[in-house]
């Protein structure tokens, strides 16, 4: 299974899950639901951090955050 941190730009995928519980709650805050689509719009120089868009905007996580999101698709 994918995560998050993988996809390149303009790659889209589904959340599936999370790999750490304590950072899923702030990340479900943020509209990272399972089942959402996501899409990576831009990748920093130097790989953090990470300009996502989903559930209509766009949401910038640390690598670490987006490690944490598994994804499939």
């Amino acid at each position: 299974m994918k995560t998050l941190s993988e996809l390149k730009i303009n790659q889209k995928g589904i959340i599936s899950g999370f790999t750490d519980d304590t950072l899923a709650v702030k990340l479900m805050e943020m509209g990272c639901l399972p089942g959402t689509e996501v899409s990576v719009e831009l990748i920093a120089p130097l790989g953090d951090p990470i300009a996502i868009s989903v559930a209509g905007y766009q949401l910038s996580l640390r690598k670490e955050e987006a490690l944490s999101i598994k994804i499939e698709g």
